[in-house]
């Protein structure tokens, strides 16, 4: 039951999907913009490096940038609870229990 986020291209099928999941293109966009601003953050932190930024600029930097990478996390888990575990149509107890234990696993590695 694996389920990847989509890039920005239109995927075969996405207006039915659109249909079914209405919010699915705006928390795209929404993503894609939070991952645009990490990107941003990210090129700062090299330019710090490389530049002549202090220790204190270049901390505050990277703990910007953890923070960003930290929130889009939690909105990914969100959704996938969402999705799978809180979803409107009954899963089977098979689809659920599996997605549970995805969610976990993701959860540990991510912590840990």
């Amino acid at each position: 039951m694996s389920r990847k986020l989509r890039t920005e291209q239109k995927q075969p099928g996405e207006d039915a999907a659109a249909a079914k999941h209405p919010h699915a293109l705006r928390d795209q966009r929404r993503m894609v913009n939070r991952v645009r601003r990490l990107r941003g953050q990210v090129d700062a932190i090299e330019r710090a490096l490389t530049g002549e930024a202090s220790c204190s600029d270049l901390i505050q930097r990277v703990t910007a940038a953890r923070g960003a990478i930290d929130g889009l996390m939690a909105e990914i888990l969100e959704e996938h609870v969402r999705e799978y575990l809180l979803a409107d149509e009954e899963l089977p107890a098979k689809d659920r229990s599996h997605a549970a234990e995805e969610l976990i696993g993701i959860i540990h590695s991510y912590l840990t």
